[in-house]
């Protein structure tokens, strides 16, 4: 519990003291922000800040800190430091930085800014890749949530078309009709089911492995894990770190701003906030899989059954099976509501997200008006052809998808580099501290290199000589903007 205490402590410090470093490098003023000056009644629309911050946080969080973490720390106490650090330097930074170039331009998104810093071809490279990213995390959260309320009420087809419709609602209407009222409650409702589980924490104070008891993988030790830390913890948990998918979310809060300096609450505070939430979770899963924790909610013959090793913890009790035990044992009814939100409500808000992002992204590809809801309808037929496409596959084989979103798993993290990239030429063209942002792209450039080169779902070269690829890619990419950036001064 010391680790977990100490890492709360640095993510509160981080906020208080770097996200004012990364404020002061990119400077925010009183200029007239996009809400105002484009205000359409749709997409631009001036909200208040403190909501702002709920359906931030809800968009960039889902799932992704709750499973990611949970997974992560099967790895073992090694996950604190990526969770503060990858944070406090990587994401809330990637987030803020990235959140504020949007707001600067207009509201535009993630494709745009990398076509604007990095090129056309890098441009039109982005827009297919987050189209197809959008389109199956959109697909993904209809099927998943469909089966388990399937499993409490009605027919999973039901489900299926009801959240379906739901995600045709808030892609189409004005984002302050649907998304700007339902997203604050479902985030108020995650927020306080994290707040009430860390509570239980505090009063059990289990004794856990700390950070000092070793960063080795162990994992590999007490379940026979055989993916290395580098690069699968940094690639598992993403959201709670540093994610990419927070590029294509912030774009829609930067159109509901009416002043830049709402920027570090909202994007810094968010993204802080969501690695709390990681934090609580991966302590729960510590303490479920290290300390015995699985024994409390276990029948006697099932623990028999572990302690025998017929039966794998890791494999047996999954990241959602693990949030519904712990929230029912821990919290009793409302904690099974709680649960419900967080396992449906999460991902459906996400979903929802990812496709009016992807209509967004569309209609600034094609440069289209969006302020009807006839040019709003057309735009979106073909994502939701896409996204029904996907998910009549998804249905029809259950199994396949699941290798899918390992490459989306990958695939967020690539964004996150990308995006770093971006910010860091920004800042080079301002005359900004660009090392804010640099040595996190730098990073992360090793750890999507590595990961791919690495993953039995990719190339699945040898260990060693992944690492050595990886490195040799990241010094590529270091050299390619030491020589852009002296080619910029000449």
């Amino acid at each position: 519990m010391i680790s977990f205490v100490i890492s709360l402590v640095a993510l509160f410090l981080g906020y208080m003291l770097y996200s004012r470093v990364a404020e002061r490098v990119f400077g925010p003023d009183d200029r007239e922000t996009p809400a105002i000056r484009k205000a359409d009644k749709v997409d631009y629309i001036v909200l208040p800040g403190w909501r702002i911050f709920m359906i931030q946080f809800l968009n960039i969080a889902g799932t992704g800190p709750i499973f990611g973490a949970i997974m992560g720390m099967w790895f073992g106490p090694s996950a604190y430091l990526w969770i503060v650090f990858g944070c406090i330097f990587g994401g809330a930074v990637h987030d803020y930085i990235s959140g504020m170039l949007s707001l600067r331009h207009e509201g535009c998104g993630q494709a745009e800014l990398t076509g604007l810093y990095l090129g056309p071809a890098a441009r039109k490279a982005m827009v297919l890749f987050t189209m197809m990213m959008m389109v199956l995390v959109g697909a993904f959260f209809v099927y998943c949530p469909a089966i388990i309320l399937s499993g409490i009420w009605g027919d999973r087809m039901m489900w299926v078309l009801l959240i379906f419709l739901y995600y045709v609602a808030t892609t189409m209407l004005p984002i302050d009709q649907v998304i700007g009222r339902v997203y604050p409650i479902f985030a108020l409702s995650m927020l306080f089911m994290v707040l009430a589980l860390g509570v239980v924490l505090c009063f059990k104070q289990p004794v856990l492995p700390e950070v000092w008891d070793g960063l080795q993988n162990w994992g590999a030790e007490h379940f026979g894990m055989k993916q290395h830390i580098f690069p699968a913890l940094f690639v598992t948990i993403a959201c709670g770190a540093v994610s990419g998918f927070h590029a294509t979310q912030s774009p829609m809060m930067a159109r509901c701003m009416k002043s830049e300096r709402q920027g570090r609450p909202i994007f810094y505070g968010a993204m802080i906030t969501e690695g709390v939430v990681a934090l609580v979770w991966a302590t729960i899963s510590s303490y479920f899989f290290f300390a015995d924790g699985w024994k409390e909610v276990c029948p006697p013959a099932m623990v028999e059954a572990f302690q025998n090793q017929t039966l794998t913890l890791i494999q047996y009790f999954d990241a959602p099976t693990v949030v519904n035990i712990v929230c029912h044992s821990w919290l009793g009814t409302f904690g099974s509501i709680l649960a419900l939100l967080g396992i449906v409500a999460a991902p459906i808000t996400t979903g929802g997200s990812s496709f009016r992002a992807a209509r967004l992204i569309l209609a600034e590809a094609f440069h289209l008006n969006q302020t009807t809801a006839r040019s709003r309808l057309l735009l979106s037929l073909p994502v939701f052809a896409v996204g029904i496409a996907l998910l009549a596959w998804q249905i029809g084989n259950p199994s396949g998808f699941g290798t899918v979103w390992q490459y989306v798993a990958w695939g967020t993290q690539l964004m996150a580099a990308v995006t770093l990239w971006v910010c860091t030429v920004y800042l080079v063209r301002e005359g900004k501290c660009y090392w804010l942002t640099l040595l996190p792209a730098i990073f992360m450039t090793m750890v999507v290199s590595d990961f791919f080169l690495v993953s039995p779902t990719t190339l699945g070269l040898p260990y060693v000589l992944s690492l050595v690829l990886s490195a040799l890619i990241t010094l590529v990419s270091i050299a390619r903007f030491a020589w852009w950036k002296r080619g910029l001064h000449k």
